[in-house]
């Protein structure tokens, strides 16, 4: 029944892509020639607390297996610009990383740690998940949302940018982890845990979290920074006999690309780079609408308005080269509630974010997934490339597996190098959403 479903998702995907008009991204209608596409999946360090998803789950699921990458959310920065660890409340969870002995029922291999290992928690779960998927690769992700306080002052100068990348390639790439309560950590702990680094600075001379610091000079500093990461990362791949891989990710917003970005200078140095495929809209918003589609819908209130083609193409045409670029694909949907003006609830008035598991506005795909038919009508735009959710008074925007196929035959006829996910934990327990990205993106 299941590959029933899927190869009936598969035509469907099929008819519609094929039938959208041409882009930037999809001139030409090649596929992609590579010999396979890249899938990296984002893990979230806090995602074993309240969601339960370990490293293991990505084992038992089967999502490792569909995955070229998996990038751990997140490294911090710090104010004086170096890569740290830290078990502050707010400034990092070393706890999670590499000290929490994990049980055998979380365990990839069923082991269980023992307190005061050098290396347990999630960093030992990965040492064990790639010793059982040797051609898995792990990259620490820098930054993010709350943690891009401080990239401005590490890129700032010559120095500060060789100190700040020397600090993140002595802890997580030759692994000289801090000593904890108990003896967790130490000199070469996590030595091959990490096989590269990903830069998520939100943003480059453009604002992110309040509080963030800003320099107009981001633009230039963030292309020096790349430049240095991977003179060093080149240096220190002479020694281990491997190439390191570098990455980044880069936002939606085609006014954000221009002012923090220099285009095609930035690719230079990068192995690929993931693009922010979502959030374009949210409960912030006074009206619904989607906020992962892969197109702009007809009749969206806003022009210009953002959609994952809109991100693409904007990439593009700013010198990205279509197979370093990796479309995100959201594994969790934006919702609003106090919708009034009848409908499909699309582009409807709202009161405000919906009510929500963690976070109002937010939900993870496992749990909008079980509302179609509990009160909730499930809609589809075919051309835009997104779904909606709505009960009359409560709308949620989300990817099911429909849309995610339609995105990744959009990635194949565009030749774009993969798909990325932020983020596992937002799959339900069979990686639905990650066999589907698999499917999507199998290779003859």
């Amino acid at each position: 029944m299941r590959t029933f479903r899927l190869t009936a998702l598969v035509a469907l995907a099929t008819m519609v892509i094929t039938a959208g008009p041409p882009t930037a991204a999809s001139a030409g209608g090649k596929n992609h020639d590579r010999s396979g596409y890249l899938r990296v999946g984002y893990f979230t360090q806090w995602g074993i607390y309240d969601r339960g998803y370990t490293v293991g789950k990505l084992e038992s699921s089967g999502a490792a297996s569909r995955l070229t990458h998996i990038n751990y959310a997140f490294g911090n920065v710090s104010e004086d610009g170096r890569c740290y660890v830290d078990g502050g409340p707010g400034e990092g969870d070393a706890w999670a990383d590499y000290q929490r002995p994990v049980p055998a029922e979380e365990s990839v291999d069923g082991v269980a740690d023992a307190w005061g290992e050098p290396l347990n928690g999630n960093f030992g779960q990965l040492a064990k998940l790639k010793a059982r998927h040797p051609g898995l690769k792990v990259l620490i992700s820098l930054g993010g949302w709350s943690w891009s306080t401080y990239f401005s002052n590490a890129a700032r100068t010559d120095a500060s940018r060789k100190a700040f990348v020397a600090s993140c390639i002595d802890l997580y790439l030759k692994g000289n982890l801090p000593i904890l309560d108990g003896g967790s950590g130490g000199p070469g702990a996590a030595a091959g845990v990490f096989d590269g680094i990903d830069l998520d600075w939100e943003w480059p001379n453009w604002p992110g979290e309040p509080g963030n610091v800003i320099r107009p000079e981001d633009r230039e500093n963030f292309t020096k920074l790349l430049a240095e990461f991977r003179r060093q990362l080149d240096a220190y791949g002479r020694t281990t006999r491997k190439h390191h891989e570098l990455t980044a990710f880069l936002p939606a917003n085609p006014a954000t690309m221009d002012a923090g970005y220099e285009g095609r200078k930035i690719f230079r140095y990068l192995d690929f780079a993931t693009v922010q495929g979502y959030d374009f809209h949210g409960g912030w918003d006074p009206v619904t609408n989607q906020h992962s589609a892969l197109r702009v819908p007809t009749g969206a209130p806003d022009d210009p308005d953002f959609s994952a083609e809109v991100a693409i193409d904007g990439w593009i045409a700013r010198g990205a080269p279509r197979g370093k670029l990796v479309l995100g694909v959201p594994y969790f949907g934006r919702g609003w509630t106090g919708v009034t003006g009848g409908g499909d609830g699309l582009f409807q008035p709202a009161a405000g974010p919906a009510p929500a598991t963690f976070e109002a506005g937010f939900e993870d795909y496992r749990r909008l997934k079980t509302l179609p038919g509990s009160g909730y009508t499930l809609h589809r735009d075919l051309r835009g490339g997104h779904a909606w959710l709505f009960d009359g008074t409560t709308f949620w925007t989300y990817d099911d597996p429909a849309v995610v196929l339609q995105k990744m035959l959009y990635i194949r006829r565009s030749g774009l190098a993969g798909a990325m996910i932020w983020s596992l934990d937002g799959d339900d327990d069979e990686a639905t959403l990650t066999r589907t990205i698999g499917l999507g993106l199998a290779t003859p």
